[in-house]
């Protein structure tokens, strides 16, 4: 089996799980946005991996743009975010993004990291804004997200894990 993992990461949480999930399946791997279509149509299996940035997944678009030539293809993805998992969040972002003809594509949940001193200058203040916001609610009201956000901090916290890519490896066998 001839596979291909296209990653689109923005502060290297994606990529190592990428990188990982390489290591163990021997697939080639490429950030989503040096990809092109005509190369990964190559592949019997695309494996599609991106950060959740406001509900949506990093690189996602390269899918969406190119599902028609992709269809006869084992596609998966899976994406990675700074809260612990959570089913009912993790529906959420599989709702949003894998609609209409990507509906129903396996999708995996991986935990990322943290760290606010590499965070772009942009991102850094939304993530203050969001402390600040749910700062004001009482700590038991806090969505799992809330609570990760609260706990994190200003502190560095890496909760990548290799173990988090043994379903990913089960759904390509």
């Amino acid at each position: 089996m001839k596979g291909i993992i296209i990653y689109s990461s923005k502060y290297g949480s994606t990529k190592r799980y990428a990188d990982w999930l390489a290591e163990e399946t021997g697939f080639d791997c490429i950030e989503t946005k040096k990809a092109k279509i005509e190369d990964v149509k190559q592949y019997d299996t695309v494996i599609l991996g991106g950060g959740i940035y406001a509900s949506g997944i990093a690189g996602f678009s390269f899918l969406r743009k190119n599902i028609s030539q992709l269809q006869e293809k084992k596609l998966i993805i899976f994406c990675c975010g700074a809260s612990p998992y959570d089913e009912t969040a993790f529906q959420q972002i599989v709702a949003h993004n894998l609609k209409d003809s990507l509906a129903g594509l396996p999708c995996f949940y991986c935990r990322g990291a943290w760290d606010m001193e590499r965070m772009s200058f942009a991102d850094r203040n939304l993530c203050k804004l969001l402390q600040k916001t749910v700062a004001k609610k009482k700590p038991e009201d806090y969505e799992i997200w809330e609570k990760a956000l609260m706990e994190a901090g200003n502190q560095k916290c890496d909760w990548t894990n290799k173990s988090y890519i043994e379903p990913i490896l089960e759904a390509v066998r």
